[in-house]
């Protein structure tokens, strides 16, 4: 079959989702649009491509599909059964950059590292010690290849924080992208493939970053940073306040609240 002849295909299949049949071509092919377009009356084994396109419609992302994902001008393994890595993260990543070398931290402990990136990125652009826990196996084992293949040094920790060895004043800095949907919040069908426990926080939703915020209290963490929802501005406000949290908040590219950095007001 043609090229223009299986991607006019795949788009009729794909609906309204259709654009990404562009996207699986060109990553399948090892070519990009302006190859395609240029060979477009190229013949090719189309059954390789059209197996991906019903995985696809089926509600397998396109991350699982090529087992990559790009974040932060970097790649990176990823495997169904991870969270897939979102670009609204960026902006938690970039407040954590500014905030490490203004305060010139040196310990950080990251709650919930899934494939690892942020970790990663935070050990290749600084020098801090980290240590990361998550409760998720698949996620360990791909966060140690991640950090194997981007040469970073982090101490993974298979583990529920709150069960960890953690000593009073450890941690200069506590961060996280923790789940925060609300249980009963649809999700696409391709969303709902990720592991609910990386996305869903409880019936309110910031059941976990208020026991992130009172972890971070009890081990007298200087600062903690974290992603949330875009409604959870005000409550979360009021429970870094009631534990002695000073924060800042700040929106993403799409002018939601997304991200907070709080400061511990004093640590007697």
């Amino acid at each position: 079959m043609k090229i223009k002849e299986a991607l006019s295909l795949a788009k009729i299949q794909l609906k309204e989702k259709a654009n990404e049949a562009l996207f699986i071509l060109c990553e399948l092919l090892q070519k990009d649009r302006t190859w395609l377009f240029l060979n477009e009356d190229l013949d090719f084994d189309e059954s390789e491509y059209f197996e991906l396109i019903r995985r696809f419609k089926e509600g397998e992302p396109y991350e699982y599909l090529f087992k990559k994902a790009d974040f932060y001008g970097l790649n990176f393994h990823i495997e169904k059964g991870v969270l897939i890595p979102r670009y609204d993260s960026e902006i938690l990543l970039s407040k954590i950059l500014d905030l490490v070398q203004k305060e010139k931290l040196k310990n950080a402990l990251e709650i919930g590292f899934g494939s690892g990136i942020l970790s990663i990125i935070l050990a290749k652009n600084l020098k801090l010690n980290i240590k990361a826990c998550d409760i998720n196996e698949k996620a360990f084992k791909i966060a140690l290849k991640n950090a194997k293949k981007h040469e970073v040094l982090i101490d993974f920790i298979l583990s529920d924080f709150e069960k960890l060895d953690v000593k009073e004043g450890e941690f200069d800095l506590i961060f996280s992208n923790p789940p925060y949907i609300k249980n009963s919040y649809p999700l696409d069908k391709w969303v709902q493939n990720e592991p609910r426990n990386a996305l869903f926080g409880g019936e309110k939703g910031y059941e976990f970053l208020e026991k992130i915020i009172l972890f971070a209290y009890q081990k007298r963490a200087k600062f903690l940073a974290c992603e949330f929802g875009y409604d959870q501005k005000e409550i979360l406000s009021q429970i870094l306040e009631k534990y002695n949290f000073k924060a800042k908040f700040f929106k993403d590219e799409n002018g939601f609240d997304r991200a907070f950095v709080a400061k511990r007001l004093y640590l007697g």
